[in-house]
Parts: structure tokens; sequence; C-alpha cells
């Protein structure tokens, strides 16, 4: 089984990690490799599944959303977060699925971070939709540093969600950062985080984001990007195989990567 990851960037990706070790728990016989492609190289990735060259292949930041455009099916949860990050080749058509809220929630779960909270989402893209669409029913805003981007995710197929200044904090709010700041050591806004019930930090790179250290130095929950990774693994591999691996093993492949990594199970 021949599998990649699409990105840019894609070289700090921990997917090879998990999912070569989903491949020897299954006992299939495979690779699964980065590729870091622009838009062009995205489009060739998905004819490369659809003609059978690859068997499927996971899609990260930027091309998210072009990869849905690239697609003969998608899933309705790909539908309604308008992203796949899931592909995959059936009956000579490329199928696309977002495993993005499965990840979510299986991180929130993790970090034990608290179910009556009001959510701030900070971001509006591919990442921001998914959140909303995992925690759909909550006090739900967006806040994105064009207004309108906001407006327009909130007024998308998640019912009740309201917007925020971007800058403002929401008092007892979880934040949920789902936009590229902290990875190259950058601060959210200030004041964001400080009546936060706690942090979703939906990046993961080279060790803590500075939202991560600061949350967790006052003993707040964070959940972190890598746990989602986890949680979208195990739906992403059942696609891909049928075959249902235990998160256990995928905790203890990524755990042996980083000896002492961010996350509430580690």
């Amino acid at each position: 089984m021949n599998l990649l990851i699409f990105g840019d960037p894609v070289e700090h990706s921990l997917s090879p990690v998990i999912m070569g070790a989903a491949l020897r728990h299954a006992g299939i016989a495979g690779s699964y490799g980065r590729r870091r492609v622009d838009a062009a190289g995205m489009r060739e990735g998905a004819a490369q599944i659809r003609d059978g060259r690859l068997d499927g292949a996971n899609v990260t930041m930027p091309h998210k959303r072009l990869a849905a455009e690239l697609c003969d099916r998608l899933t309705p949860q790909a539908e309604r977060c308008g992203v796949a990050n899931t592909l995959w080749r059936r009956d000579g058509a490329l199928h696309g699925h977002t495993t993005d809220p499965d990840g979510v929630t299986f991180a929130w779960e993790d970090a034990r971070l608290p179910d009556d909270a009001p959510v701030l989402v900070l971001g509006a893209g591919g990442a921001a939709a998914a959140a909303l669409l995992a925690l759909e029913g909550r006090e739900l805003r967006v806040s994105a540093r064009r207004p309108q981007a906001a407006a327009a995710l909130a007024g998308g197929p998640v019912e009740g969600v309201g917007t925020a200044e971007w800058g403002r904090p929401v008092p007892g709010a979880v934040v949920v950062n789902a936009t590229p700041l902290g990875l190259a050591g950058e601060s959210l806004p200030e004041g964001v985080l400080a009546e936060a019930a706690g942090l979703f930090e939906m990046n993961y790179g080279h060790g803590p984001t500075p939202a991560m250290r600061a949350v967790r130095e006052s003993g707040r929950p964070v959940a972190t990007g890598e746990m989602m990774l986890v949680g979208q693994a195990v739906t992403g591999f059942r696609i891909w195989t049928g075959v249902s691996v235990p998160a256990p093993a995928l905790l203890r492949a990524l755990s042996d990567a980083r000896p002492s990594p961010p996350g509430g199970v580690l």
C-alpha cells in the first residue's frame, strides 16, 4: 500500500510516524511518505490516486479546500466543511473525507477540556470549519483578522455561530487556535488567553507554542494538534484499509518519536 501526505510545509508532519505504526499493527505491507506540493502538485497527486498509482493520501495546509474541489465524491462531512484531508479511489472515482472533526473530538476528550464552556475559534479556514462542525451545539464564536471571513464562516453550515472582534477575549471560553500563529513562535493576540478556560492548539511542530506554554503554566487544560492527529489517523486508516487500529498503538508510536510530547495522555 502506497500512501502519502500532501502539503506545504509538510516536513514537520508526524503522519508518517503514526500511519507507519498503523500499517505495522495491521500487518499490512506498505509505506507512508511526505510530499511537499504547490497547487499544481496537489492536482497531480489527486490524479495519481484516481488512476491507481497511489492508494490514498492525507492532505494538510494549504490544500484541503483544493483537495475537496478535485474529488469526484465527497462524504457529507466533507461537503459541510468544504475541505478534504483524506483521499482514496473507489470504482474509478476520487473520494474525499475530512477526519478533522474526529480529531477535534479525540483531542478535546483527551485534554478534558470543559464541555459546558463557550468556544472562541480563531481563524476562518478549513481547520476552523472542522472545529465548528465537531463542536456543533455549543456556544460558538469565530474571530479572524478579516471580519468578512469570520462572518462568512459564521454563516456557514453550523447554525448559531457568532463572531467576535479579532484580539478581543471571550471570558470563560475555550480558545481554539485554527490559524498558523505559533508554528514559527508567534504569540496569539495579547489578552485573548487571559480569561480563557483552556486552549485547543491545532498547530503542532517543534515543541509547545507560546500559547500552550502560557496556558499550561496557569494550570489550565491544553489540547494539542498531535492528539488531534491521532484521532484523525484512526478514522483515516479505517477508510483506506477497513482495519480499526486502536489509538493506544498510535500513541505509543508518537511517544517513541517524541519522548516528551505535549498532550493529556502521554
